[in-house]
């Protein structure tokens, strides 16, 4: 099956990626690359990327790697959604779960607010010894 996926082509620091199109078992340094079509610099944002060849390269069955899938929604080559590319680690916070931590966060202010003025209340002055 083929792939288009990103080849990193940067110096160490400077992440640069190519767009290439090449055979899904293959490692992308391996330098068998069916065709590249466009580049990627991570630092300036914006890709570049050939249109017209990407969806050709689609249309005959390489399948988009999730990283190249959102530069092609952001380019609007491709309708549809982005992909979730983090880690399992990472979650998305869906916008349910952001209204109740808001609804939550005045009740643990209250609650802190109670505990320093106790804290401030009880609070005792401490010698301490001269030597």
């Amino acid at each position: 099956m083929l792939a288009i996926r990103l080849q990193r082509v940067g110096r160490k620091n400077d992440p640069s990626f190519r767009v290439i199109v090449a055979d899904s078992k293959l490692k992308p340094k391996t330098g068998n690359v069916l065709e590249v079509l466009g580049s990627y610099n991570a630092r300036m944002g914006k890709p570049v990327i050939n249109i017209d060849r990407a969806k050709h390269w689609m249309s005959v069955g390489a399948k988009a790697s999730g990283t190249v899938h959102n530069l092609l929604v952001d380019l609007k080559a491709v309708t549809g959604k982005k992909i979730n590319v983090l880690g399992k680690k990472t979650p998305i916070i869906k916008e349910a779960k952001i209204e109740e931590v808001k609804a939550s966060t005045p009740a643990v202010e209250t609650k802190v607010e109670e505990v320093s003025a106790e804290a401030e209340a009880s609070e005792t002055p401490v010698e301490t010894p001269v030597s």
